[in-house]
């Protein structure tokens, strides 16, 4: 028996970091050692974090699920063998469909899931194939006004600046030192804080805005401790100071932009000292960085999760995007485009124009939730109508879920209704490799293999690589007792059921499983390289990735017969500027505000169970400035508790002076539903529970109200 070292890369998140994996052959197969950093990968570096550093843990876990399991008439779980689970979970699905129709099946796809190459494909063409409207993603818990609502304003075909070539670059409410996450246009997640000072040393300028001194606010030239939930005050006030001083490419906009006069009459109000006042900002430091931002020749804005999370989400993105687009930060024709995507379908051409319209929401024939007037999103439901859904009777009555990596209990605002709704379930199908707080409350839990025991495709993290960058990797471990792929998981049961599965390259075989090559190539039908031949040229290269730098797409000249233009009056948003201007914030009693942050330890729900992350952090602080802590009568290491319109959770009190006075700053994701103030220490708070998808949501969206909640504290 001996060790061997293979090149494989991470998925403990989006980031995919490069790394080499030591695996030792045991009597029950290939068992994963070690892993680190690969130092001669191109773009990584040898970089990895400290969860990824975790991967042996997790999958060799004493409490890792290697059998599915099924639960029995008595309540209790049976392990059961993974094909007689499948027929269980397809025969139930059966019978639900033929009872309540298509739409009472829905699929919900998590962070985790989002970790396997070929999950989203699959579980959404499950459900098309089932008939159902009701897929969900994490994508719209967090971000969904990100992903859809700019595309209604205009997308640019060949892509926005890189960081690799901007001398100025603005973050908002995002921290991907911690995170790894970023739109395309920030820095990529490979060793962010080492690209983002190499930048600043040549000549790179830094803005970032965020209500807390986070880890790249450090960094910054210029920060900005904007008030949580007030970042469209802070953005609209830069764009009055832009526009004023006629700082904006003005050949661009006459060129490609329809409603800057719109634009700009609305940003009239918020002059730098209005702004500033109620973004809580200095107006000398608001005008600098708009000077800045607009002096430099390449460069973007982007946004985290937390500006999206606090309200106005839609109204700041929209910004972000008149930001950008007036100061035309794009990629321009004979330029190489910005983000190759050697997986990424369809392609088109990269072009310097605006792309053709895209139908995102709201148009006629896309499906309807029953809720709110919220409806798709691309081709999913928002998340926040999920509870009502499976709670409400009637026709299209949610009867079945299957959840895909996620995990929907500390996941999903309002978590005591979201309980309540899960127990009401029919069948509720979890695919987790533990027990989570989700798993706890499902009928079956399906155990899935883990990323070392398959072969993935880098096709998730390529929304960052600048050049044509590709991976196929091999399963290098062996899967512990009865666990499959997810992709075989959804393929089996449309089997079991008898409907044919569509991907991109057409229908998977229904006499026989694909093989996850074959899935792939499926899947990304029409991409610049296929699977299978990454996968010969990365076998070829020992295991490395592969650059394709010979089909790097250069950007072309604009085509006039498919001409068309940014609309920043479209959908009426200068209107919602003003609207935003006339209407303060109001507390209604509650002194405090409860911001989210990230955690160098976990990422979303994911990492909670391993050991060592575990010791790292006990438990989900509530990060307080330390004149509010003395002002509240708290105690460092005391228990807080905090109140918001909706529900009271607890928090272990720990100082510090990086955050606004008036704030509590709180990772999500934590806890379970029976967390408590007497298990705060060991499991910590689901600040989720604070929220409620019927109150404060984005009604394009559907998004909740996540962060900048209204909150009291007081000694617990």
């Amino acid at each position: 028996m001996g060790v061997e070292t293979h090149k494989t890369f991470c998925r403990f998140c989006h980031a995919n970091c490069a790394m080499l994996v030591d695996v030792e052959d045991t009597e029950s197969g290939r068992k994963v050692i070690e892993v680190r950093g690969d130092p001669d990968d191109p773009e990584y570096g040898g970089y990895t974090c400290m969860k990824g550093r975790e991967l042996p843990d997790s999958h060799n876990a004493e409490h890792r699920l290697h059998h599915s399991l099924v639960r029995g008439e008595d309540g209790d779980f049976r392990e059961t063998p993974m094909p007689d689970a499948l027929a269980h979970v397809a025969d139930e699905l059966r019978r639900i469909i033929d009872q309540y129709g298509p739409h009472s099946v829905a699929v919900f796809m998590g962070s985790g899931g989002f970790q396997n190459s070929a999950a989203m494909a699959a579980s959404l063409s499950f459900a098309q194939a089932v008939g159902t409207r009701n897929f969900y993603t994490s994508v719209t818990l967090d971000q969904p006004a990100k992903v859809f609502t700019t595309m209604r304003y205009g997308k640019w075909m060949a892509g926005p600046n890189t960081f690799s070539e901007s001398d100025v670059a603005m973050f908002i409410g995002n921290n991907p030192i911690v995170s790894h996450y970023a739109p395309v246009g920030g820095v990529p997640p490979f060793s962010p804080s080492r690209r983002i000072r190499d930048r600043q040393a040549e000549g790179l300028k830094l803005i970032v805005a965020d209500p807390r001194m986070s880890d790249v606010a450090r960094l910054a030239d210029i920060y900005l401790p904007v008030k949580p939930g007030e970042d469209p005050a802070l953005l609209a006030g830069m764009l009055h100071v832009i526009i004023e001083e006629g700082l904006y490419d003005r050949n661009f906009v006459s060129a490609h932009v329809d409603g800057f006069d719109e634009l700009a009459a609305a940003v009239k109000v918020m002059t730098p000292e209005v702004a500033a006042e109620r973004a809580g900002v200095e107006a000398d430091q608001l005008i600098a960085a708009a000077r800045m931002f607009a002096g430099g020749s390449k460069g973007c804005a982007v946004t985290g999760t937390g500006p999206e999370m606090a309200g106005n989400g839609t109204l700041t993105e929209y910004l972000v995007c008149c930001l950008n687009t007036i100061c035309a930060r794009f990629k321009q024709e004979g330029e190489k485009a910005a983000i190759p995507g050697v997986f990424t379908t369809p392609q088109g051409p990269r072009r310097a124009q605006v792309a053709p319209p895209v139908p995102m929401f709201g148009a006629d024939g896309m499906p309807k939730s029953r809720f709110r007037g919220l409806g798709h999103l691309g081709w999913e439901m928002p998340c926040n109508v999920l509870a009502d859904e499976i709670l409400t009777p009637g026709d299209g009555q949610v009867r079945a879920l299957i959840s895909v990596g996620g995990n929907p209990v500390v996941g999903f605002p309002d978590q005591a209704k979201m309980v309540r709704a899960l127990d009401d379930l029919d069948l509720f199908v979890q695919i987790d490799p533990w027990m989570s707080a989700s798993a706890k409350r499902a009928t079956v839990v399906l155990a899935p293999s883990q990323c070392l025991e398959r072969e993935d495709i880098t096709n998730l993290s390529e929304w960052w690589h600048e050049t044509p960058y590709a991976r196929y990797v091999e399963a290098v471990a062996t899967p512990p007792g009865d666990v499959i792929d997810e992709y075989e998981m959804f393929w089996t049961l449309a089997k079991h059921l008898g409907i044919t599965m569509q991907l991109a390259g057409g229908p998977l075989p229904t006499d026989r499983k694909p093989t996850k090559e074959e899935f792939l190539d499926l899947m990304v039908a029409g991409s610049l390289v296929k699977p299978s031949r990454v996968r010969r040229d990365a076998q070829a290269n020992g295991g490395a990735a592969v650059v394709y730098a010979d089909l790097h797409p250069d950007v072309e000249p604009v085509e006039e017969d498919e001409f068309h233009r940014f609309d920043l009056a479209a959908g009426a948003m200068p209107d919602e500027i003003l609207r935003y201007a006339q209407n303060m914030p109001s507390r209604e009693g509650y002194e405090f505000k409860l911001i989210s942050r990230r955690s160098k330890t976990r990422f979303n729900s994911i990492g909670h169970p391993l050991k060592k992350l575990q010791a790292k952090t006990t438990t989900n602080p509530a990060y307080i400035h330390p004149d509010d802590i003395a002002a509240l009568g708290l105690e460092e290491g005391g228990i807080v508790e905090i109140t918001s319109p909706h529900a009271t959770i607890h928090g272990v009190v720990k100082a510090s002076d990086k955050v606004r006075r008036g704030l509590v700053s709180m990772a999500h994701a934590y806890g379970d539903a029976d967390a408590s103030k007497e298990d705060v220490r060991e499991r910590g708070s689901s600040t989720n529970r604070l929220t409620s998808e019927v109150v404060d949501f984005d009604p394009i969206t559907g998004q909740s109200l996540q962060s900048a909640i209204p909150v009291k504290l007081v000694a617990a």
